[in-house]
């Protein structure tokens, strides 16, 4: 790693700091990033880059293109800052455009194995909250902060619906079915007083101290549960979002229905499904006993 970085690169990293007042990780990762510019051009001042050097560099450069697309987000900001203060007259990576970014498509559980996830043993009161909380989760394709900040009056029983507080403060009714509401009823009617004890809550799903159940505790009981049951892929609360999502349109749903449960602003984040669906149409197409005659 280079000793020394250039006196200009110095002076926009204070500016980075004390001006900007970027946050310690954002700041790091663009002096991280000056300094694998600087280490690659360190025969050359970065001052006297031309445009045919940054495409080099990001031509040449092992990393995704995400990466290279901060790396330039970066050179950008850094000749901006330089024009300002009259050390250039004009930007090298002005005319580069942004590498094109891959869509990774979301993971997604198969029903098999969200069947096999929510089939959890019920002998401990928590495993019922347990139960509860991922019949939840999947039935209404929530996040796990919206699933966390329930309270009791969320549930609507007689509607057979959850009432969520979403992103902006955005309030949605989502409906759900015989088995969500079954395990609902366990959990709030015999179990959730066992847990509080003599403690009061309004939260919907709590712990054994009284308080709402924190998001670092879900993960950790969502981890504990798939080990239990021998699931290997890597599972999170969005992995169950993505499920409810991508089972629901291989069932036939409208993804204008979808985008309205699941709370998207827009229908281009809810379209992500229909690539996935695709991807298992032709999956399952190719197991088609004429596919490779």
């Amino acid at each position: 790693m280079i000793d020394k970085l250039d006196p200009d690169v110095n002076a926009y990293l204070d500016y980075l700091r004390y001006e900007r007042k970027l946050s310690n990780n954002t700041y790091e990762s663009y002096r991280y990033n000056l300094i694998k510019i600087s280490e690659y051009f360190k025969d050359k001042n970065i001052l006297n880059l031309s445009t045919d050097d940054i495409r080099e560099f990001l031509y040449k450069a092992n990393e995704t293109s995400k990466t290279k697309a901060h790396y330039l987000t970066v050179l950008k900001s850094f000749y901006d800052y330089l024009l300002d203060n009259g050390r250039i007259l004009k930007s090298p990576a002005e005319d580069i455009k942004m590498p094109k970014l891959e869509k990774k498509l979301p993971k997604f559980l198969t029903e098999d194995e969200v069947d096999t996830l929510l089939n959890i043993s019920l002998k401990k009161p928590i495993d019922y909250r347990n139960k509860a909380m991922l019949e939840v989760l999947y039935a209404t394709g929530m996040r796990v902060s919206e699933l966390l900040n329930l309270t009791l009056s969320s549930y609507n029983e007689a509607d057979a619906s959850i009432k969520v507080m979403g992103k902006g403060s955005k309030e949605r009714v989502i409906p759900i079915g015989d088995i969500t509401i079954k395990y609902l009823n366990l959990y709030i009617n015999e179990y959730r007083n066992f847990i509080l004890k003599d403690k009061i809550s309004d939260y919907l799903f709590v712990n054994y101290n009284g308080s709402r159940m924190s998001r670092q505790g879900f993960f950790k009981i969502l981890r504990a549960i798939c080990d239990e049951c021998g699931i290997k892929k890597e599972i999170s609360p969005h992995v169950l979002r993505h499920s409810f999502a991508t089972h629901l349109l291989n069932n036939g749903a409208d993804l204008r229905i979808i985008q309205e449960l699941l709370g998207h602003e827009n229908i281009t984040t809810t379209e992500i499904y229909s690539h996935l669906s695709n991807e298992k149409l032709m999956d399952d197409y190719q197991k088609h006993p004429h596919y490779n005659e």
